[in-house]
């Protein structure tokens, strides 16, 4: 088990850019880091340690290959699962209650507990 998070299914005041569940998974499989907390974990976890030294001179010399490996990585190894809630407090509260306890096979998110 790797990551616990939540969408909001609507738009409004409170949450101009919200696009549900879709468009969080989307923005996640995506694997750019800019604005997307997961792909930083993913990368920062997974992508970084088999970086080999041409791979970061490349990084040194301005490439731009974290991205398309991190989205590489989430396309060729994970999975996601979807629960829905009544509403955004429930959401909110299910998520903090994972993060915080787990879930009975798979223990606690290893990327945010």
């Amino acid at each position: 088990f790797l990551y616990v998070g939540m969408a909001w299914s609507h738009r409004d005041e409170t949450n101009p850019r919200a696009t549900g569940v879709f468009g969080r998974l989307k923005s996640h499989a995506s694997g750019r880091r800019s604005g997307d907390q997961f792909a930083v974990y993913v990368c920062d976890r997974f992508v970084l340690p088999t970086l080999t030294s041409a791979d970061m001179s490349a990084l040194a010399r301005g490439a731009r290959i974290l991205d398309a490996r991190t989205r590489q990585y989430v396309w060729d190894h994970l999975s996601y699962r979807v629960v829905v809630t009544r509403d955004g407090p429930s959401a909110r509260a299910l998520e903090t209650l994972v993060r915080k306890e787990g879930l009975p096979r798979g223990g606690r998110p290893m990327i945010n507990p």
